[in-house]
């Protein structure tokens, strides 16, 4: 506790002119930071990792209030006793820190629960840490860290060493996610406009920089790299047995990016279930309907089973709709009428040509289908069907023509004599 005692007496032993030399110092480092921030992140998009939504949130921000916050609190201290500007470095490390994380992590991986919970996890370690740097406390805990080991075989291994280790490792995972997303979203965005194609380069670029990012970290806390190949060996009985699943849905994903038979916008029919790829993931694909409905469906039965590519190199969607009019009603007109119906909406295309053929001779009248075709399937198939199918309706009213209803004849052989006696009298 001599550390403590030792930050508490110099807490008390502050002069107002020193602290208020101090406080000076400290506004006008973050003054300047943000200046700086603003000056350059005027024109920076709203997801960038050095400037963020409101410029001052992202990492530039605590990355320059640090550095000129400790330049102030290195030449203050050689003319005076410095406590407020130690504590603002603490603080603005722990804040880079975690703006480091959660920015690259959002950028990586929009909208995941996983990512807030990192976040969190990362700001408790952040400002303890702090806190613990800030009174003194911080070297006797890595102290006590590191004098409790635990045993792995015959290797003893302190807590402080694997915390380190995480903590290096998770750093290098970061710089590695944070090279991949910006690639990603600098050149490939630029240079492959494919969608599909895209997504393969990018997910094997994750891959990779990832694989050398670990491998990294583990030679840098000692690890002996020789014996990955032990693990490699266990890997590879676990994706034998437990994992093959997981893998052929891995293998999968990148066999269908490559193969592009779909391909992200294509409208698809997987057992009945059928909408638009919106994204191609590495072990499942997912679908969304007409109606918002989402599908997740693993790759591998992508690949195993039979799908209905609707959109195979063509991004017209066909679209039909059935009416059956009564016999003895003018062909043309009807035809016409369907047509014009179609026609008359915005979504609908113009080349292909909207067309009506007469399908059947139903027991109830002549039955017409209307052929139409759009580009835009995600926005809903039932609501256009249904402003095409109340055109129709108002058009057949118009010329006088009705829809077909069941109609029935019933034809009476013979009656009962009472029966025919009665009917008479009714007569």
């Amino acid at each position: 506790m001599f550390q403590l005692d030792e930050f508490l007496a110099r807490l008390g032993q502050v002069q107002i002119r020193t602290l208020s030399i101090e406080l000076a110092a400290l506004v006008g480092c973050v003054l300047l930071a943000w200046a700086l921030c603003r000056w350059f992140g005027r024109d920076q998009p709203k997801d960038s990792i050095w400037f963020g939504r409101n410029i001052f949130d992202g990492l530039l921000f605590p990355l320059l209030a640090l550095v000129f916050t400790d330049l102030a609190r290195r030449g203050l201290a050689e003319v005076q006793t410095v406590l407020v500007l130690r504590i603002a470095v603490s603080g603005f490390l722990a804040l880079l820190a975690i703006r480091f994380v959660a920015r690259v992590l959002a950028a990586v991986f929009p909208g995941s629960a996983l990512v807030r919970l990192i976040e969190r996890t990362v700001s408790w370690v952040a400002w303890i840490a702090a806190i613990l740097w800030i009174v003194g406390l911080l070297p006797s805990v890595l102290d006590e860290l590191d004098s409790i080991h635990l045993a792995f075989g015959k290797t003893q291994v302190s807590i402080r060493t694997i915390l380190e280790g995480l903590a290096s490792g998770g750093l290098v995972m970061m710089v590695a996610l944070w090279i991949s997303a910006t690639i990603e979203k600098r050149v490939l965005a630029e240079a492959v406009h494919d969608l599909s194609m895209r997504k393969v380069a990018s997910n094997a670029m994750r891959a990779f920089l990832l694989l050398i990012g670990l491998l990294f970290a583990l030679s840098a806390v000692g690890v002996d790299l020789t014996a990955l190949s032990v693990l490699g060996g266990a890997l590879g009985v676990g994706l034998g047995f437990g994992l093959q699943k997981l893998a052929a849905n891995y293998v999968s994903g990148f066999v269908i990016l490559l193969e592009r038979s779909i391909r992200i916008g294509d409208n698809v029919k997987v057992d009945n279930f059928e909408g638009r790829i919106t994204d191609i993931k590495t072990r499942y694909t997912l679908i969304r309907a007409g109606n918002g409905r989402q599908a997740i469906v693993p790759n591998e039965s992508i690949i195993t089973s039979r799908v209905e590519n609707l959109t195979q190199a063509d991004l017209k969607f066909n679209i039909t709709t059935n009416i059956v009019v009564p016999y003895g009603s003018n062909v043309a007109q009807v035809q016409d009428i369907l047509c014009g119906a179609a026609r008359a909406q915005p979504r609908v295309m113009a080349d292909p040509v909207p067309v009506t053929y007469l399908v059947n001779f139903a027991p109830d009248g002549l039955e017409f289908s209307l052929n139409f075709w759009v580009q835009d399937p995600d926005k809903g198939q039932v609501n256009l069907r249904s402003d095409i199918n109340i055109a129709i309706l108002e058009g057949l009213h118009a010329a006088g023509i009705e829809i077909a209803g069941p109609r029935r004849a019933v034809r009476i052989e013979s009656l009962p004599a009472e029966m025919l006696q009665s009917s008479n009298a009714h007569l």
